[in-house]
């Protein structure tokens, strides 16, 4: 017994060490484990080292790649999974399907009540009233799209701060009575006037974007078809049909195409209440003075406030601030005149593929009509080509009837053979014209 008590002791201790390492393994994170984890080259571990290759870090089941553009078009790439945009940008999920691959070939521009759904192509971005969030935007074809948005916000925040400054101090000097108290003025600015809200000017890049790449892929449409359609015309040959045939298979998807675009705009100025509703800057700004003046916040945050209001205005009239952001919720002015240019330039795109479509049109029925003429010319010939057959039948009828052996007195006629062969040949050429020329007669062959 007085062995065992020491052994005993030994083995807890050496447990409870094990126990001990154990728990702080546990709790250290992952870095410092790979901090506290012996390197096979250091010197105490020559002999135990083993060669280990690293395992890529994998990534998160759902995680696509997006990237974030603020108002002062500042941008940052990350992975984020669907709630987490779920969660940032106040959206439904089924707005996030709508963004997806399945509906790659839609277009669709979605009002909710903190952000705008823009699906247009191959832009598909969640725009809010502070930021742009944007799918995919690694991919070719968006790239132009990056590349004009970043700089049109740089620019365009540039250009509003120098404006601020002077905008600040022209205000100060013609809204101060003699009195000293601030009287509304209406605004004086063209430029501010026509300014639109950060969102607005997003959605204006993104149709000029896409506007521009149907009109690229309509002239280069046209700058193929035109030589196709004219070499088909002067010869109709299967490697001309084919080619015509792929020109109309393109035109029709490229139809398509434009005819959504056009009808997700010819749908948001048929309906007020959604150009309302994509008022995002307007909402924010109103929530804003609402909980400054619930919460008794003071009079800068609801100046500011107002004063953008008053720029992103298209209310030329003056009047009070809060006067001025309820006629705002009505007054979608900025963004129907915004809707309605692109629309026009939608429609004459697809003006110009609907004429393209009438070239092939007229050119397959220019191509239909040829070839009904040759095969009326081919109709013809074959029925010449009967009646000449009919007529020689005839002779070759009186020749197989003399060829019989039946006595006839001609057969002992001197000289009677050539005369003979030459009636019956004229009387075949006679019997030919007279039914060429009542086929003429009854229209069936031409001139």
């Amino acid at each position: 017994m007085g062995k065992g008590n020491p052994f005993s002791f030994r083995r807890s201790s050496s447990s409870t060490t094990r126990r001990r390492k154990t728990t702080k393994k546990v709790g250290e994170s992952p870095v410092e484990q790979l901090a506290n984890t012996p390197s096979p080259s250091s010197p105490n571990n020559v002999a135990t080292a083993k060669p280990t290759t690293a395992k890529p870090k994998k990534k998160a089941g759902g995680a696509r790649l997006w990237m974030r553009f603020d108002r002062s078009g500042e941008s940052e790439l990350f992975e984020c999974d669907k709630s987490t945009i779920i969660k940032r940008a106040g959206i439904p999920a089924r707005d996030l399907r709508i963004l997806g691959p399945i509906f790659s070939n839609s277009s669709n521009i979605l009002a909710r009540e903190k952000a705008m759904v823009v699906n247009l192509e191959y832009i598909k971005a969640i725009v809010t009233a502070e930021e742009v969030l944007l799918l995919d935007p690694l991919r070719q074809e968006v790239l132009p799209f990056v590349d004009q948005l970043r700089h049109q916000l740089s620019h365009k925040t540039n250009f509003s701060i120098s404006g601020n400054r002077q905008l600040a101090l022209r205000d100060t000097e013609s809204n101060l009575s003699a009195s000293g108290r601030w009287i509304p003025a209406p605004e004086t600015s063209e430029g501010l006037q026509a300014e639109l809200p950060f969102e607005f000017q997003v959605l204006e890049i993104a149709l000029e974007v896409v506007c521009t790449y149907l009109d690229s892929s309509v002239a280069d449409l046209e700058r193929d078809a035109y030589p196709v359609l004219d070499e088909l015309a002067k010869n109709v040959s299967t490697k001309n049909l084919e080619r015509v045939r792929s020109l109309k298979s393109n035109l029709t998807r490229l139809l398509a195409r434009v005819q959504k675009v056009r009808d997700e705009l010819e749908h948001l100025l048929d309906d007020d209440e959604d150009m309302t509703q994509l008022y995002l800057t307007r909402k924010w700004l109103q929530n804003q003075q609402n909980e400054g003046l619930l919460g008794g916040v003071g009079s800068v945050s609801f100046s500011n406030g107002a004063h953008h209001l008053r720029r992103l205005s298209s209310v030329k009239s003056g009047g009070s601030m809060l006067t001025s952001a309820n006629l705002n919720d009505v007054d979608v002015e900025d963004l129907e005149m915004l809707l309605e240019a692109y629309f026009m330039q939608l429609d004459g795109t697809r003006n110009k593929i609907l004429s393209v479509r009438e070239y092939i049109d007229d050119t397959e029925d220019y191509v239909n009509i040829q070839l009904d003429n040759q095969r009326n010319e081919l109709i013809q010939l074959q029925l010449t080509l009967t009646i000449a057959s009919f007529a020689v039948a005839f002779e070759t009828l009186v020749a197989g009837l003399f060829g019989m052996n039946i006595p006839c007195d001609l057969y002992y006629i001197e000289g009677i053979f050539g005369p003979f062969v030459g009636a019956i040949t004229l009387a075949s050429i006679m019997l030919f014209v007279i039914v060429l020329g009542y086929a003429r007669w009854k229209k069936l062959l031409g001139s």
